[in-house]
């Protein structure tokens, strides 16, 4: 049984939502705004968080982003009934791990939270050993969630950062798009690959913002990405 925290200020749909998760055999609290939501983070430590973009005062990705910045890696799903590209790059950008557009199956949401209470008690069981990872002039600091190219502290959003590390932990691999998700998200979700693309442009440019020369990340045509070390 896991501890799931629904954040919605649809009042009929938390019920729905409380319910199922609660038939599904789960322990459940809700929260009507994000304010309450975060409150209940801290005083409850849930080990699911699902959790509505469209809310008054702090909205989803505000309290996402909140989250991340204080090192909180909850497994958290965003709702919204804003369907489109943008807002899921934004969402998995601040560190969201799933998105869900309304409206949904109620068996897909379960589905999907399950998926990440998996992934979260795998990568807790089989925790790397190894804290710090370097690949050339690239340094990460995994428990930390640092990470410097050329001794330069790079600024990084989590997905950035969980994107780098599957680079940096495989030099001179070649690695699909589809790999990647795999790799950064750990499920079986549908995320448009070309978000991957998003990702590189952005890692490229900070890293270049260190070393106007540097290029370490290559494109292989028609296969992926791979990371050089020289």
């Amino acid at each position: 049984m896991a501890r799931v925290l629904v954040i919605e200020d649809d009042g009929a749909l938390v019920e729905v939502l409380a319910l199922a998760f609660g038939d599904a055999g789960h322990e459940v609290k809700t929260a009507i705004d994000g304010t309450t939501g975060i409150d209940t983070i801290r005083s409850w430590s849930p080990d699911a968080v699902v959790c509505d973009v469209n809310m008054p005062g702090i909205d989803g990705f505000s309290l996402c982003k909140r989250l991340r910045d204080a090192g909180n890696t909850v497994p958290l799903v965003l709702l919204t009934s804003r369907d489109n590209e943008i807002d899921e790059s934004l969402g998995l950008e601040l560190g969201a791990d799933d998105y869900v557009a309304k409206p949904f199956s109620t068996r897909i949401l379960l589905a999907r939270v399950a998926a990440l209470l998996r992934r979260d008690a795998l990568r807790r069981k089989n925790a790397e050993p190894e804290k710090t990872v370097v690949a050339g002039a690239l340094a990460l600091d995994t428990e930390r969630l640092e990470a410097r190219f050329h001794d330069t502290l790079l600024t990084l959003t989590l997905t950035e950062f969980r994107m780098l590390e599957a680079f940096a932990r495989r030099p001179g691999i070649v690695l699909s798009r589809a790999r990647l998700l795999d790799i950064v998200r750990g499920d079986d979700s549908v995320v448009a690959e070309r978000i991957v693309d998003t990702y590189v442009r952005r890692l490229r440019r900070k890293l270049e913002e260190v070393e106007s020369t540097a290029d370490p990340i290559e494109t292989v045509v028609g296969a992926g990405y791979r990371y050089k070390t020289h």
